[in-house]
């Protein structure tokens, strides 16, 4: 049981890889249905709504804990990730502006150090150097033509989903908070200000086909609602960094379904930054394996050294 426990977080975080990629190529789709800020504030409505009816249906309490910083969790990873994500896609378009987002494990790691004591060491060096130096021939930067408020746009919500990333590591290393009702009040308060600004910001009605409540449901329950509590979860096993490299998994999912299913060829960079991405989360698995195996077998020797005393 315990050796089947281990591999739940590798678990959680394939299923949260492969949906969060799905959901980039589902999301272009669905925003020919609805205009940008009303498709992000439906999806956190379902997401928040489906969290809600799950609680009440597994009869645990929907029970606001630290009020205070589940607030601002929900406004920085949700509400303000949402915004920024949003508004780079309406400035820049679906490019590499929004790829850009997936710079947060490098603010994630940098602010990680100082703010939670998590340092980077010896070998998780080189899957970190591994991954990031993948992740930047991805996104080339240098090669970059959209505008720099768009880029501007991309980095904030990067940054939004990293200090909301520091915030639940610090909520859940000083309060006990059920995952699950956690995960519930952040999509609920993350949502309410993007209900907000859909209403005040002018844009065209959203066409309800059965077409978008199809996206609409995929997105809200499954990238919304499902990958958000995934999130958490991991991020409740490993450290802050180590969580936000794992997430790598996710663009390369984008890239490997855009161009299977568009046809298009991949480019060398692209390449090149898949194979290193999956290099480092490979050596970071086999650290996290490795450090595992170390804990369980300190844990028997000091076992048998009680039973002996």
């Amino acid at each position: 049981m315990a050796s089947y426990r281990r591999w739940l977080p590798a678990l959680a975080l394939l299923v949260l890889s492969l949906t969060w990629g799905y959901t980039w190529v589902l999301a272009k789709q669905g925003l020919t249905y609805a205009p940008p800020f009303a498709f992000a504030a439906e999806r956190c409505v379902g997401g928040a709504l489906t969290l809600i009816l799950v609680l009440k249906l597994i009869g645990r309490p929907l029970k606001l804990v630290a009020p205070g910083p589940t607030l601002a969790i929900g406004l920085t990873q949700v509400a303000g990730f949402m915004v920024f994500q949003t508004w780079a896609l309406v400035e820049g378009g679906p490019g590499k502006t929004a790829v850009l987002i997936f710079t947060m494990p490098i603010w994630t790691l940098l602010m990680a150090w100082p703010l939670l004591g998590e340092r980077v060491r010896g070998k998780q060096w080189l899957a970190a150097a591994s991954t990031l130096i993948g992740l930047l021939l991805i996104i080339e930067p240098w090669d970059m033509h959209s505008s720099l408020f768009s880029k501007f746009l991309g980095l904030m919500a990067a940054l939004c989903w990293a200090t909301g990333t520091i915030l639940i590591k610090r909520l859940r290393s000083t309060t006990p908070v059920d995952l699950l009702t956690l995960t519930a009040w952040q999509m609920i308060l993350g949502a309410v200000p993007l209900v907000v600004l859909s209403l005040v910001v002018t844009e065209r009605p959203t066409d309800w086909t059965l077409s978008y409540m199809g996206i609409l449901a995929f997105m809200s329950i499954g990238s919304t609602a499902m990958c958000w509590w995934l999130w958490i979860y991991i991020l409740d096993r490993v450290p802050a960094w180590e969580a936000s490299l794992s997430v790598l998994g996710t663009p390369v999912v984008v890239i490997l379904l855009s161009r299977l299913t568009f046809g298009e060829e991949f480019k060398t960079s692209e390449v090149a930054g898949i194979l290193l991405i999956g290099t480092g989360l490979a050596l970071l698995s086999l650290l996290s394996w490795a450090a595992s195996r170390r804990n369980s077998a300190v844990s028997i020797i000091e076992k048998k050294g009680q039973e002996q005393i």
